[in-house]
């Protein structure tokens, strides 16, 4: 039950937040290992952005990509915050004063958001190339041309089989284990904090509100850069044995970047991270609270 409550928690936020995915895979994509003021700037911002994607390609176009990325959050989520619950429940993330133990926690709490994009990332990567696909007028990065989720499987698969399908995937571990940590940690934090103070004992939803508002913070500063790096890798064309053309491997595909765009490049797209993760985290956390109050007050009486 606690995976089930965490993947539908979040394939709830994500029905919200995935335009702001798509607007996030296209910023982060322009530009593509080319010198600031060297490339086309399609999307200055975000509501720049939102506006010439709806403008070109229609307001449907904001949410590309939504059945994968569902299912994403349905095994990500459902696993990263399931694994949290299920050591929670049993006692393995708490002193037994109900304090949070730091070093189990961000043990948990990394392992499952490992496990959790590792499952997921034949869909993810999948999510990425559907999400990046353009008219060629606002075109940023490789355009895959798939025609549908099934159609974009079924191409990897026979292309380069199941290693084509989990390309990236060894890629993805730093942005889900620290990604994970910064937001579930500090949540649960939080939390615990408020707890102390009589105004909150009563109010669930604002004690989660707070939380979450902190949380999205937290995972947007802590994970931008390892999440642009993986659009890299998962976006980046391939040869006829599967591997990249652009990058070799997660070192090289930092090093490129920074030698071409600087520094600050690892933050491309920061402005529509926060936009889609605040309000993903914010809805995903709170929606999570909320399941395991009404599995408590109908199972657990």
């Amino acid at each position: 039950m606690e995976f089930a409550l965490g993947g539908a928690a979040a394939m709830c936020a994500g029905c919200f937040t995935n335009p702001l995915e798509v607007l996030k895979i296209r910023m982060q994509l322009q530009g593509e290992l080319q010198a600031k003021g060297k490339h086309v700037v399609h999307y200055r911002n975000v509501l720049h952005a939102g506006y010439v994607v709806a403008t070109n390609e229609g307001v449907l176009a904001l949410q590309k990509g939504l059945a994968p990325a569902l299912w994403v959050q349905l095994i990500l989520n459902g696993v990263r915050l399931g694994t949290f619950q299920f050591c929670d429940n049993r006692g393995y993330i708490r002193d037994k004063k109900g304090n949070i133990v730091f070093a189990q926690s961000v043990l948990i709490t990394g392992i499952g958001g490992v496990l959790g994009q590792v499952f997921s990332s034949p869909l993810f990567l999948v999510k990425t190339q559907l999400q990046s696909q353009a008219v060629q007028a606002i075109a940023v990065g490789h355009q895959h041309e798939h025609r549908g989720s099934w159609d974009a499987l079924k191409r990897i698969y026979r292309g380069h089989g199941v290693r084509g399908l989990f390309r990236g995937a060894s890629a993805s571990v730093p942005r889900a284990f620290f990604g994970s940590i910064s937001q579930l940690v500090s949540f649960e934090y939080v939390k615990q904090y408020l707890h102390k103070y009589d105004y909150f004992k009563d109010r669930m939803l604002l004690t989660s509100f707070l939380g979450a508002m902190v949380g999205g913070v937290a995972i947007s500063i802590t994970m931008t850069p390892f999440d642009l790096i993986l659009t890299r890798l998962y976006n980046q064309p391939t040869d006829e044995r599967g591997k990249g053309k652009l990058y070799r491997g997660y070192i090289d595909c930092v090093i490129k970047i920074y030698r071409a765009e600087g520094l600050p490049a690892f933050y491309k797209g920061v402005g529509p991270m926060y936009l889609r993760l605040g309000p993903h985290t914010l809805l995903c956390l709170i929606f999570w609270d909320q399941f395991k109050a009404l599995e408590n007050k109908y199972f657990h009486k």
